[in-house]
């Protein structure tokens, strides 16, 4: 099976007995449904499932299921021989959205502790908005990313002790060997390729072949695109929610990569606020990361987000790829000067940052101009700002010189990512290989290997 960094979080509230229902959330095709498979029928004898979006368009034995007992009864149709106790029995509820009375009904599940449950859920962040009726304090909320850059390199053997080694590298702001470098630096390019959707790593892995991965890629990106189309139908409202979405990789190709509002319908009077509902379904979702601009920062980034000047990224980079080169991987691969990789590189950075835990934010300043990426910096309450270069004039930016000569931001930590091998330290900027930005994490998580 390939690793996931969520397999520790999901052992724990197995083994936790947690009043809480674990909610693993994320956009479809990420891997929540299968990892929660994998390890919950590991841990529990008796281990049932339930897809409620089938269930939805089949039987609805669930559809009416507003108390306990009729949970239950409902659950004794479809796995009655595997309800034993909380300790050997797992009810796992995929896609619990598709009714919005399970969330309510969530807390008395768990207070009564028959079984132990776990959910997963696409588009959840969409529902629990539009669900006035969630117990406050019945739900922890996991959110699940595309398969992170570290979590690809264990999928094609790279050993732990490789990765481990890369990471006390980058903390002692070591540079890698030359061979290691290309080794690695050769996989990162491969990944801005095949992405992080499961599926597709694992078709890359077992063939190497790019036209398979390439079209469950495809597959993936078209089945976001009538999501969108088929939540718009269901609300009954001309929302521009698919076109907003096909215009993100055309959006990125601009010098600001912003969201371009009036090509939206071509209207130059419409403003963000027009398409609130648009913009929240897309980052709700999962199949979007929004970053948000700022002027001013401080600490917390978070409390100073004011601006609507919004970016947005594909939640996956080989996505990206497939639909700006499809099957020519010279593009990426070889270091062409024709071919320009920012919207790129900075899709695959939103990726990693997004999956370790941050929220994305880029400094936007009239005078000053654009730094790619803002994170917090809690150890000198301060932030850390980020730039992103793709190609060889990596020691060229400007806006951020302009951004560390301002005093008042009390600016202590600075990176620029590049393809640059060694590690160097000028003017308060740290010089790193791109693929270091697997090492940014806000929040603590080790590598466990295959159960």
């Amino acid at each position: 099976m390939l690793y996931r960094k969520i397999s520790r979080r999901l052992k724990e509230y197995f083994s936790s007995g947690s009043d809480r229902l674990l909610v693993v959330d994320g956009a479809r095709q990420t891997g929540k449904s299968y990892i929660i498979r994998e390890i919950g029928s590991a841990m529990f004898p008796n281990y049932i499932e339930l897809n409620m979006e089938e269930d939805k368009v089949g039987q609805r034995v669930f559809a009416e299921a507003r108390t306990l007992d009729d949970f239950y009864l409902a659950l004794g149709v479809v796995a009655g021989d595997k309800m034993k106790d909380k300790k050997s029995t797992l009810v796992f509820i995929d896609e619990i959205q598709a009714y919005d009375h399970l969330l309510t009904l969530v807390k008395f599940l768990m207070k009564d502790g028959r079984f132990t449950y776990i959910a997963s859920g696409s588009q959840l962040g969409i529902s629990l908005k539009n669900t006035s009726s969630v117990p406050a304090g019945s739900l922890d909320i996991e959110h699940m990313y595309p398969m992170d850059f570290e979590e690809f390199l264990y999928a094609n053997g790279v050993a732990e002790s490789v990765i481990q080694s890369m990471r006390e590298c980058f903390h002692k702001k070591k540079a890698l060997s030359e061979t290691l470098h290309g080794k690695i630096l050769d996989f990162f390019r491969k990944y801005l390729l095949v992405g992080g959707l499961p599926q597709a790593v694992d078709s890359y892995v077992k063939t190497k072949n790019i036209t398979e991965f390439r079209r469950i890629q495809d597959e993936v990106h078209s089945m976001y695109g009538i999501d969108a189309s088929k939540y718009e139908t269901e609300h009954g409202r001309r929302l521009k929610i698919r076109r907003i979405f096909d215009m993100i990789p055309s959006s990125l190709e601009n010098r600001k990569k912003r969201v371009v509002i009036k090509d939206i319908e071509g209207k130059k009077w419409k403003r963000s606020e027009d398409y609130t509902d648009e913009f929240e379904y897309l980052i709700s979702s999962g199949i979007a990361l929004e970053v948000k601009a700022i002027s001013k920062p401080s600490y917390p980034l978070i409390e100073n987000s004011g601006k609507n000047l919004m970016k947005l990224y594909l939640n996956d980079v080989g996505i990206l790829t497939g639909i700006y080169y499809r099957n020519n991987i010279n593009a990426v691969m070889s270091d062409m000067k024709s071919i320009n990789l920012g919207s790129v590189y900075e899709t695959v950075v939103a990726q990693e940052l997004c999956a370790h835990g941050y929220n994305l934010y880029y400094y936007d300043n009239k005078k000053n101009g654009e730094v790619d990426y803002l994170i917090d910096d809690p150890e000198n309450l301060s932030n850390i700002p980020i730039e992103v270069k793709s190609g060889k004039d990596y020691t060229v930016h400007s806006a951020l010189d302009k951004f560390l000569s301002i005093g008042e931001y009390n600016i202590r930590n600075a990176y620029v990512l590049s393809n640059e091998r060694l590690v160097t330290e000028k003017n308060g900027i740290t010089y790193i290989p791109i693929y270091y930005v697997m090492f940014l994490e806000n929040a603590p998580s080790g590598p466990e290997l295959l159960i």
